[in-house]
């Protein structure tokens, strides 16, 4: 549901534009507020899992989640709707974190692909159903109705977490301590990038940017240096298979999660469909990934999973190449072809990658590892959508979309999807130099 619901408030913008007469900033923010807060939380979460109990943690997430989600339904005011937005993202980063973590616990080793293929399945079916679900539940039953609906099915995950989930064994012989010094740096430098990322092409977004990116370094800094970090920066230094992953899942998120953003634009402006008819074409992606996530992490139990992920993020390298060519005249039939060949890429990487940074550190760390990914696809989206932004800002500026040229969008799209399939490229060095999963290890 927390992925389910950043793509599909994008389709329901216009709508909350309509009843709170916001402007363009601040309607950016109802989507911003939320990946900002799932940001900052995703680490220092992980972390405190790992420290006083991964499902604990999860029950409480859900709970924030519906109830905040109601909140964001009934919202009077764009000011109190971003403002539950940032709470709902809170709850959605304490159980992107902490849900992985309890699958990988739960099952032995030679399991743990199957269930974590399950588990992105669902995240990718929430990202991707996001704009045709919320554009049919906008125009039937209002933008409201997404945050009710969100709502009523965190409460019914509740319920099922209280009743069947248990509690977390006790951990002995672990530093229960976690300094926070390093936090603050992380939160000021996150707070930095997003805020500036979404007010590009404006100067003082860029400095804001350069001042978040050097917050960040200095939270690395002091995280290297601390006794009871929130993150342990070794699991990068000294740990390759861990580090090259999570590299690995950053380009593919940052080279991917704006197709979805893009082609719901060019679909209804250029081919000149309605926003469910665009749901359905877009539906084409999702099914394949549905389908095979699961199956690409069960075979990565068997087989090193670089290969599959390699192979992976080749698949989505030349997708996004092909989409580089969409036109007027690009039949539907193509955009639907490429997207299958698109959604199996994705499946044959998401699954072994993230099985992969499951595996590559001990069990007293995987509340750490599991935030770590979540983080690096919170942050792979972001930047992702500020590549959008450039390319937007630098054809038409301020324009509003209806204003706009077909030919100049293209254009726009052209030079974004030039730019992922560049990105991606470089992700299959990552995807395959990672080096070999030590399976019999698994569990140290």
């Amino acid at each position: 549901m927390g992925t389910f619901l950043i793509s599909s408030i994008n389709i329901a913008l216009p709508a909350i534009e309509k009843s709170f007469r916001l402007n363009a900033i601040e309607l950016s923010w109802v989507v911003t507020s939320f990946l900002l807060s799932t940001a900052i939380f995703l680490l220092p979460v992980g972390r405190w899992g790992d420290l006083s109990g991964i499902r604990k943690l999860f029950k409480i997430g859900v709970v924030i989640f519906s109830l905040s989600s109601l909140i964001c339904g009934l919202a009077g005011s764009g000011f109190w709707l971003i403002i539950f937005r940032f709470i709902q993202g809170i709850g959605a980063a304490f159980t992107s974190t902490t849900g992985p973590a309890i699958l990988v616990s739960s099952f032995l080793p030679k399991y743990r692909g199957r269930v974590l293929g399950m588990s992105v399945a669902a995240v990718y079916l929430g990202l991707a159903f996001g704009p045709f679900v919320g554009g049919f539940l906008t125009q039937y039953l209002g933008w409201r109705s997404i945050f009710l609906i969100s709502a009523v099915l965190g409460m019914l995950t509740a319920t099922i977490a209280f009743i069947f989930l248990g509690k977390d064994q006790t951990v002995d012989n672990i530093n229960k301590k976690i300094h926070l010094k390093g936090t603050l740096f992380y939160i000021i430098g996150l707070i930095c990038l997003v805020y500036g990322s979404a007010n590009i092409p404006a100067a003082w977004a860029w400095i804001g940017m350069t001042v978040g990116a050097l917050f960040l370094v200095l939270f690395w800094f002091v995280e290297t240096r601390s006794s009871a970090p929130v993150i342990d920066t070794k699991l990068f230094s000294q740990n390759r298979l861990f580090a090259y992953s999570n590299i690995a899942a950053l380009i593919n998120y940052s080279a991917t999660f704006a197709i979805v953003f893009l082609l719901s634009l060019f679909l209804q402006k250029v081919k000149g469909l309605n926003p469910r008819d665009a749901g359905l074409v877009l539906v084409a992606q999702p099914i394949i990934m549905a389908v095979f996530s699961p199956l690409a992490g069960r075979l990565s139990d068997k087989i090193q999973a670089r290969y599959l992920t390699t192979a992976g993020m080749a698949m989505c390298s030349i997708g996004l190449v092909a989409f580089y060519f969409v036109g007027e005249t690009t039949p539907i039939s193509f955009i639907v072809t490429n997207l299958i060949w698109l959604g199996l890429g994705f499946a044959l990487f998401s699954s072994p990658n993230m099985n992969t940074i499951m595996g590559s550190v001990p069990k007293t760390a995987y509340g750490q590892a599991s935030g770590t990914a979540a983080t690096m696809r919170v942050l792979g989206q972001i930047v992702s959508m500020t590549i959008v932004s450039l390319f937007f800002a630098a054809l038409f500026g301020h324009t509003a979309m209806k204003y706009v040229d077909n030919d100049i969008f293209v254009k726009a799209i052209h030079w974004a999807f030039a730019s992922f399939a560049t990105i991606s490229f470089v992700g299959i060095y990552f995807s395959y130099k990672r080096g070999k999963l030590q399976k019999e290890s698994v569990l140290n």
